[in-house]
């Protein structure tokens, strides 16, 4: 232990304290090149859009950034329309090991419920008992 500290002092010694603490700046566009908005690609099958103007905005936030960016705002919608069945489960149907939980492999086979099982899973335990699903079940 006692050789620790020389150690430490001969790193300080080599390289200067402010070259710790410099950064690299994160990669800027060139002056009179502002970001353009771009075509989205292709969406999975499953994802729906809707104009902006369909739904009654329920949000906004402007995102924070460095003088003479191009200014982000990022809204959200409520959506036209729902498709209340994708959240709709029969507990007993998927739990077919009847252990009282959905794993994530017998939530596999049903889409929505596999894409908000992490969410779901607020008790990180890897499986859902009937009080996390509540607003999902239909048994």
């Amino acid at each position: 232990m006692r050789g620790l500290p020389l150690i430490f002092t001969a790193v300080f010694a080599l390289v200067p304290p402010l070259a710790l603490a410099q950064t690299v700046p994160a990669a800027r566009p060139a002056p009179g090149n502002p970001a353009q908005t771009q075509a989205m690609p292709e969406l999975p099958v499953g994802i729906r859009t809707q104009s902006l103007a369909a739904g009654a905005q329920t949000g906004q936030v402007e995102i924070a950034v460095a003088e003479g960016d191009t200014p982000v705002s990022v809204r959200s919608v409520q959506p036209d329309s729902v498709d209340a069945s994708a959240y709709r489960i029969a507990f007993a149907t998927l739990d077919t090991n009847a252990d009282g939980f959905i794993d994530r492999d017998e939530a596999a086979v049903h889409p929505a419920l596999n894409d908000e099982f992490k969410a779901l899973d607020i008790k990180r335990r890897g499986k859902l008992d009937r009080s996390d699903l509540a607003g999902w079940l239909i048994d």
